[in-house]
């Protein structure tokens, strides 16, 4: 079956940086546009980045613009969210999804059939 498994998240300060993965298994990895999502307590989940299946293409939330860097090894089958100066609104719980079909890239979460669970990340000011 399908599984995402992101890691790497955690507690830094503000200007601090980390870099989140996604493990995919259970699909042909190198057909599908991958995305990064994020959700803050009380709020709706929403868009961060998406790369599509050859990593030719990606785009950003204007919020994270010029700061996160999304990029994938489809050898590894692994998505990655680089992301630099990170500010105390970047705190959320971070997932990676996959979209429902694979030459497209998309902002809107209905697009994406499979999710990870999420993984932490808080930033202290």
């Amino acid at each position: 079956q399908v599984q995402l498994v992101e890691s790497g998240g955690g507690l830094v300060q503000a200007g601090d940086s980390l870099r989140l993965s996604c493990v995919a298994s259970g699909f042909t990895f190198s057909r599908y546009t991958m995305g990064w999502f994020r959700q803050a307590p009380g709020k709706e989940r929403e868009f961060v980045a998406v790369v599509t299946w050859s990593g030719g293409s990606t785009n950003y939330a204007d919020s994270v613009k010029g700061r996160f860097t999304i990029s994938r090894d489809n050898a590894k089958r692994t998505v990655y969210l680089q992301m630099n100066s990170l500010q105390p609104e970047d705190t959320a719980v971070y997932f990676c999804a996959r979209m429902k079909i694979s030459d497209a890239a998309s902002s809107l979460p209905s697009d994406y059939s499979y999710w990870g669970q999420g993984t932490q990340v808080t930033v202290s000011s």
